[in-house]
């Protein structure tokens, strides 16, 4: 037998992450979640003193200027040095995909078309682009289909997390295990969003005379509780379902080819060089 022939296979090339998640980026990103999950649970941790509540209603409007802020210094930490011209590129065309495709869905019946290219995207570039990439493709949506509003920088954050968390499963896993566990994730997302994006904004929903409304003066476990019932009532059975199953269905559909796509171009374009812009 010939050396050539006994030689093992190179390993094949996956291509490298799109957008690089160094230390100080990674802290970065850790904290302004932290931060972040604590302004969507506001009406969980906020202090339910009977003194203090005449201040109650400050805490969403601050996290509202507040929350754009942890954004932007996120993005702004994840793209300084860590984003060459080919990931920038790819960044604009999928923001651009996922931009057009969230009309299609229009919201009927919790059917979101904007999710499943975000966890393929993420799940081949990477946490760092997936964050990026669930945060921009939300912006652009929003400007396209004049959704912007106060809600914008919270479905922003929480796709963000869809795409990171997409870029953080198991990368071994391939053929139609990954399809499954891409599809098992796509319901946990679809759920997940629904439930972050209520607990925002529950305490506006209803007033303070049904047995599903927030009550500052109660204990958080009561409100907990107050909070899942609206939410089972609401959305969970039909929105946040709907999302679950649209995700579960273009993943398994057309999951497979997309995916092939991507870690092609992925192969091929090399990230890694510094982007340059002329003077």
């Amino acid at each position: 037998m010939s050396d050539r022939a006994a030689a093992p296979p190179r390993p094949r090339n996956h291509g490298r992450p799109a957008v690089r998640v160094g230390p100080r980026s990674a802290l970065t990103l850790t904290l302004a979640s932290a931060a972040g999950l604590v302004m969507f649970c506001w009406p969980l941790v906020a202090t339910a003193d009977p003194t203090s509540l005449a201040h109650g209603g400050d805490a969403p409007f601050l996290f509202l200027a507040v929350l754009p802020v942890v954004i932007a210094v996120v993005l702004a930490e994840l793209l300084e040095g860590g984003m060459d011209a080919k990931a920038l590129a790819m960044l604009g065309v999928l923001a651009a995909i996922n931009a057009a495709l969230r009309p299609l869905g229009g919201g009927i019946a919790g059917i979101e078309t904007v999710f499943f290219v975000l966890i393929l995207a993420g799940r081949v570039f990477g946490p760092g682009f997936g964050f990026v990439l669930g945060c921009t493709s939300l912006f652009a949506s929003a400007l396209l289909t004049a959704g912007v509003g106060p809600w914008l920088p919270f479905q922003m954050l929480a796709s963000g997390w869809i795409g990171l968390g997409a870029g953080l499963l198991p990368r071994r896993v391939r053929g139609r295990p990954e399809i499954a566990m891409l599809a098992a994730y796509g319901v946990v997302v679809g759920y997940a969003f629904g439930f972050l994006m209520n607990l925002y904004f529950w305490p506006f929903a209803l007033g303070g005379e049904t047995q599903l409304s927030y009550d500052p003066s109660l204990p958080m476990l009561d409100n907990l509780h107050r909070f899942v019932s609206y939410t089972v009532v609401t959305s969970a059975l039909g929105w946040d379902t709907g999302r679950a199953i649209t995700n579960v269905v273009a993943i398994v559909v057309v999951g497979p080819a997309v995916l092939a796509v991507l870690r092609r171009t992925n192969r091929r374009a090399s990230f890694g060089a510094p982007v340059t812009f002329a003077a």
